[in-house]
This record gives C-alpha cells, structure tokens and sequence, in this order.
C-alpha cells in the first residue's frame, strides 16, 4: 500500500467525510500557478489542485485535500484559445475532458504531432516526452488531470517557455519555486536558476507518432463496457456497467482488458449505472477516488447500522479511505457516469459484504480463486 492513505479499521465518521467531498463549488482556481502565466495566450487559464499539490509552482495554490493517496487530481480551465505551454512530466499524466475541445499537440516545439481531445475523452500521455494543449472549441473547456504518485517530481518546461517567461520577469528556483522579480523577489543566482534543456538532451528523448499516441486515448467510442463487471451484477442495488481504460483496477470480469496497460501508479475507468442502480456493499484497501460526470449519485461509507450517505452531482468527487465499505448508486432519473480513480498498479481485489455474497450465490454467481465472476456451481466452496 505504498503512498495510499493509511486503511481504515473503524466507520467513517461525519466529520471525515466533509473533508473528503469535494464539491465543485469547493474547487478554487489559481491563475499563477506556472511559469507561463504572463505570457500571451497562456495567461488566461486557470490551475486546480483537489487532490495532492499536483505539479503548481505557486505557493498560493489552493489544495482541497492534501492526503496523500498515491496520485494526484486537479484541472486546467482554459477559455478558447488560450494555451497551456510546452512542458514535460516524470510520472504519468492522464487527461480526463469533461467539456470543450482541446488541440493536444507534443514534441519539444509541439510539432512532432497533433490529436484532437473531445468531451469524454480520457488521454494518457507518455512520461519523459513534451506536451502542452490549446482550448480550441468554442466554450471555456474544462480538462481534469490525475498525476502517478505523491511526488512528482515537478515538471521540465520547454526552452522557448523559459525564455519567454523571463522577458516577463518570472523564473524558477532548481528547488522549483516560482520567482517574481516585477512582483519584488529578487532575482536568483544564475547557479540557482532552472536553465533551458539543451539540443543534445531533447535529441536523446524519444519521439512519438501520432499513430502511437492515439492508441493511448479512449473516446467514447472506444469504450469497451462490461456488462457483468462484479459480483453483484444480477442484483437489486448492483448492475453497474464498466470500461476500464488505464490499467485493470477493480474489474472482476476476467474477460475484461484495459485500452492503456502500462504502469501509472493508479488506475483509471469509467462506470455507468441506469436510476437505482450501482454497486452494492464492498471494500478494498486502495486509495479511490469517485469524479462525477453527469447525473446524481448517492454514495454509502460504513457497514449495516453504520451507514453515512452522501449525495454527489456533476464534478463533484469524493475520497473514499482505503479499507471503508462502501456502496453507490445512481440516485438520478436518467443513466448516469462517473470516473474511478484507484491507486496502484496491480487489480484492486475486492471484499463483498457477506449478504452481498450470499445473494449473488442464490443468484448463480460466485468468485473464483482468481478473484473473478464464475457459476457458483462451479467455484470450490
């Protein structure tokens, strides 16, 4: 359980869950969170920190929950045509577009390729390569971002973005703290300044294709949705569908394969439940993370007698501590979706509460040894 919270052995009181809803009316901006933010046409976006600091250079960004979880989420809110610069991560990056349209382009002066992120879209751009994205629909877009790990390392930006914020007075300390000598810090040491990446070094990076990338995005259409994805599939209360997209995460279905396989730290996938409708009773003992994209969900933490809900609407998520039980059901009128964010690289087994098990055995379904849905006539008992 490397950097995930530590797991929970007791209910979840009142007071611990308001510090892990995070509603979207919670989500504060930061307009000078990077080294960008005075140049033209990058100068207008607006950078969220929800869960960890993420990579923000600002000492006054607002950070909604600082427990560490093994990940990273936050957001860029950019208006049309405003441009997040040419940066580059040590740990993965995923792009989750929950509205606009944005023109992703990568290469160390973005010319090396071009795809197009729509709503809906989730990217996972590669480590170690430079990447930046222009809004360019016709609305303020809104892109949700999950980092791998706790510490990220920060970022390397691309020369001409370093060159460029200088003309406007910003620099960043090799401790990675932004300095503003207009605002009045004084200028750093040379030896104590973040200098460009040099040709020799951006050479030595590997290039990607646009081919290459695009296998690294799922649209919408690219979804892979199962129908029977957990034990409770056939029950009251169950029946949610889901697509995994980074990573195998809490599938129980043993046919079921993610569209990004390798290791980002955490594990990223979609799951859709028609009105009463969900997931019934379980636990694991990973970090999670519920993003909700549309509709209305009611989620439960605790067990029989205990139980704490909380209603969640569009954006708003919710931590749920390693080791809670906890249950989700659409409480909307109409089908509904929402991210699950789950740390780790390996598959987040799960633990049915026992009613939940007895239910589904009456039902015909059991888990195999393996930890996936089989006839219960079949499974050992």
């Amino acid at each position: 359980m490397n950097n995930q919270d530590r797991v929970v052995t007791g209910p979840v009181d009142m007071a611990e869950l308001a510090r892990r809803t995070i509603r979207r009316t919670d989500f504060v901006p930061c307009t000078q969170a990077f080294i960008d933010c005075r140049t033209p046409g990058s100068d207008r976006k607006e950078n969220y920190a929800m869960i960890g600091p993420g990579v923000s250079q600002s000492p006054g960004q607002v950070i909604n929950l600082r427990e560490p979880h093994g990940f990273n989420i936050g957001a860029a809110a950019m208006p049309n045509g405003v441009t997040n610069s040419l940066h580059m991560h040590f740990t993965a990056e995923v792009f989750l577009c929950f509205r606009g349209e944005f023109l992703l382009r990568w290469g160390a002066d973005g010319t090396d390729g071009e795809l197009l992120l729509r709503e809906g879209d989730i990217a996972s751009i590669p480590t170690w390569i430079f990447r930046g994205f222009t809004n360019v629909g016709p609305d303020d877009g809104w892109l949700f971002t999950t980092l791998g790990q706790d510490r990220t390392g920060g970022i390397i930006w691309g020369p001409s973005v370093l060159r460029e914020a200088a003309g406007h007075g910003l620099y960043l300390s090799t401790t990675g703290e932004l300095i503003d000598t207009v605002a009045g810090d004084p200028p750093p040491p040379e030896d104590e300044t973040v200098r460009p990446i040099t040709g020799a070094q951006i050479a030595a990076l590997r290039s990607y294709s646009a081919e290459e990338l695009r296998r690294r995005v799922a649209t919408p259409d690219d979804l892979r949705w199962s129908e029977a994805p957990f034990l409770d599939f056939r029950l009251p209360g169950g029946g949610a569908r889901l697509a995994a997209v980074i990573g195998y995460g809490m599938t129980e279905d043993r046919f079921q394969e993610p569209i990004v396989h390798n290791p980002h730290g955490h594990s990223v996938a979609w799951l859709k439940a028609r009105p009463g409708a969900g997931m019934s009773r379980h636990r694991h003992g990973a970090s999670q993370v519920l993003m909700v994209k549309d509709g209305e969900w009611e989620v439960t933490l605790n067990g029989p007698g205990e139980e704490l809900p909380v209603r969640l609407g569009p954006w708003d998520m919710l931590s749920v501590p390693p080791g809670a039980w906890r249950s989700l059901r659409n409480a909307g009128d109409d089908e509904a979706s929402l991210v699950v964010v789950n740390g780790g690289d390996g598959r987040n087994r799960l633990e049915w509460d026992e009613a939940v098990v007895k239910a589904a055995a009456e039902a015909g379904d059991a888990l195999d040894p393996g930890g996936y849905v089989a006839p219960s006539a079949l499974v050992p008992r």
